[in-house]
């Protein structure tokens, strides 16, 4: 456990890592996939919502195969330290998420299509872990960008939490959150899946339908 930290608990500004003013590593300028710049602003007519539902290696994949879907990224979001690495991300003491950024078209798919596939492809059951990934930056949260995304996201939650409850599922604990920072995770990062042919990263969808 990096640091000693105690990585399920969320970190306070007290206590989290100081981080610093500028990113110290590398993004990288097209994506390996699609083609797209990795690091950009929001073309006109098209939207952008940040997704944590575990490991960020595989569930970026799932997101650049979504047809609509324009350019994918991953980086860190929903903590308190500016700037993260990896490690520092993992040690528990920076208080993001391993996240998904989403950059779509909004009229070849649509917001509610995103949100049937980001429940779909995890449990968001397990609060502070995704399976055998433990840790805060495992956990289910949605970060939007709109106040629209925001009560999108809420009622498409409630609607799930039926579905999953009568499959015998407990409580969902995904947060939803206004996007305040996104941090750019490290170049080898990005993509990961698509440039290591024999990467791995499990996703532990429930099989519940949305």
């Amino acid at each position: 456990m990096i640091f000693g930290t105690r990585k399920s608990e969320l970190p306070t500004e007290a206590n989290a890592l100081r981080g610093r003013e500028t990113r110290p590593h590398d993004v990288g300028e097209r994506h390996a996939v699609l083609g797209t710049p990795i690091e950009t602003d929001v073309p006109d007519g098209m939207e952008s919502v940040v997704f944590g539902l575990g490991c960020f290696w595989g569930e970026e994949k799932t997101f650049w195969e979504v047809p609509g879907v324009w350019s994918t990224s991953v980086g860190y979001a929903g903590g308190v330290t500016p700037n993260p690495t990896y490690e520092e991300v993992c040690s528990g003491r920076t208080g993001h998420a391993e996240v998904v950024r989403v950059v779509f078209d909004p009229a070849r798919v649509s917001y509610a299509d995103l949100l049937r596939t980001f429940w779909e492809n995890h449990d968001p059951t397990q609060g502070m872990r995704q399976g055998n990934d433990r840790g805060s930056q495992y956990r289910s949260i949605i970060l939007t960008t709109t106040n629209e995304q925001a009560e999108q996201a809420a009622a498409s939650r409630d609607l799930y939490q039926e579905k999953l409850t009568a499959a015998g599922y407990g409580r969902i604990t995904t947060s939803i959150v206004p996007l305040t920072e996104y941090f750019y995770a490290e170049e080898q990062h990005q993509q990961y899946l698509a440039k290591n042919i024999f990467g791995y990263c499990p996703i532990h969808a429930t099989g519940v339908a949305f």
